[in-house]
């Protein structure tokens, strides 16, 4: 056997050297490697933001946008052109959308119609004004916004409806989070708030799908045809997928075990709504959304349906949704006083509208004060799903980037401002010990 010469081992070091830059190149590689930074980075956000009383998903949302054009990309541009090229962004993107299908059936798997029925009356009109008025401050805050930072391309109607519905929306999954931790599950606030979020989620989605199908159509014509084809879509699936569904399902209600056949038709359905959904014009999540709310709602069902889906979604699949959205945030595009203040005044329009509307509907409702603008201060959470309706709304190209960066600014500080805000309505919260966290809840 020759011996190794000085040459002999540069050429191996050479070509060893070349083969894992070859390897390195491969887009699975780029792919493990964006995920595992996005999970850590994640992760590490939850747990240091978790010390100022915020659910995961908040040090979740900020992981996304240190991860993004806002902050990396600045920091170290030649680190954030390796770990997220351009030619990578499509696979993240799809990979969210995964996510984000999975997530919106656990939304409505967990859409529970007890609460609805229990307190429907007053939930109703608490939810509706709580839509209304932001919904209201929207259109009115987008005849200024329109001017200055609307996409060209889209009208000023379409621009203007789904402003109000972005501002419209509460986030449910994190609203619920939220009163676990606080433990306020069974308090009279506790349970109103939840039944005004299940009510806000169904209002809210309806209006997005019929203004998304008015968006995509481009003419009232079609937008009529589209939303007929949607009531028609809906009414199949509440009166002869569900029945079906409870049918097939029925076991698994009762023992909350599934055999693999049952496991593959709920995935079937939910998959099927959602392409559905997205052949219609109504996108893809309102399909996810409507699949997961027409199954089974017993307890055993519920619990152990969504054991087996919701720690990969939660913790694997989500973060890369806000890693995807951080990198489209460019909060670097907010960069004179005017852009400042426009961003300022979104945040003040959404607030005042949501908290406002709550609070003087719960108010009327015969609701103290004090828990009247606690249940506005929930109620004011945005969180994942201010983000998901934003997403869709800037790959329509209705949302300009800098609109979108305003938007998700917005989405980050009312989120962050429940807890405070709570604890400052609520000071006996205070002396309350954390609840346990047992699952991880976005």
């Amino acid at each position: 056997m020759p011996a190794l010469t000085m040459g002999g081992a540069a050429d191996w070091t050479g070509l060893a050297r070349d083969v894992l830059a070859k390897n390195a190149s491969l887009p699975l590689v780029g792919l493990l490697m964006q995920m595992l930074v996005i999970l850590a980075l994640s992760r590490l956000c939850a747990r240091l933001l978790k010390f100022f009383g915020q659910p995961s998903v908040v040090g979740e949302m900020v992981a996304g946008l240190l991860l993004g054009k806002s902050v990396f990309a600045l920091v170290w541009p030649a680190g954030f052109s390796i770990l997220f090229p351009d030619h990578a962004l499509p696979q993240l993107y799809f990979f969210s959308q995964i996510g984000l299908i999975f997530f919106m059936f656990l939304v409505g798997l967990d859409l529970r119609l007890s609460h609805l029925r229990e307190r429907a009356s007053v939930a109703i009109l608490i939810s509706h004004v709580s839509i209304l008025l932001p919904f209201l401050c929207g259109t009115v805050l987008s005849l200024g916004l329109y001017r200055y930072y609307g996409a060209t391309r889209v009208a000023f109607s379409s621009f203007a409806l789904f402003m109000g519905i972005a501002m419209s929306i509460t986030a449910f999954p994190v609203l619920a989070r939220i009163i676990q931790d606080k433990q306020l599950t069974g308090t009279t606030l506790g349970t109103m708030a939840i039944a005004c979020a299940a009510v806000d989620d169904v209002t809210a989605w309806c209006l997005l799908a019929a203004v998304l199908g008015i968006v995509k159509a481009g003419s009232m014509g079609s937008a009529l045809v589209v939303l007929s084809v949607a009531v028609v879509f809906v009414l199949f699936m509440l009166k002869v997928m569900r029945p079906l569904a409870l049918k097939w399902l029925r076991p698994a209600t009762v023992e909350g075990k599934f055999s693999s056949g049952q496991l593959a038709f709920i995935f079937c359905v939910g998959l099927g709504s959602a392409l559905v959904a997205e052949v219609i014009g109504i996108h893809a999540l309102f399909g996810a959304f409507l699949a997961g709310a027409i199954m089974p709602h017993h307890v055993s069902f519920r619990t152990s349906l969504s054991a087996k889906i919701e720690h990969l979604t939660t913790v694997v699949l989500l973060p890369i949704f806000f890693a995807y959205t951080g990198i489209r945030a460019q909060i670097n595009l907010l960069d004179s006083w005017h852009a400042w203040l426009a961003c300022g005044a979104i945040i003040v329009f959404a607030t005042a509208g949501k908290m406002l509307g709550a609070s003087g509907a719960a108010r009327v409702a015969g609701m103290r004060w004090r828990d009247a603008l606690a249940l506005g201060a929930l109620m004011n959470t945005r969180g994942l799903m201010e983000l998901v309706v934003l997403n869709i709304g800037y790959d329509m190209g209705i949302l300009s980037p800098q609109i979108f960066a305003m938007m998700v600014v917005m989405a980050l500080v009312t989120t962050f401002m429940t807890g405070p805000l709570l604890s400052r309505l609520l000071p006996e919260l205070r002396q309350k010990p954390a609840a346990p966290i047992e699952a991880v809840v976005l």
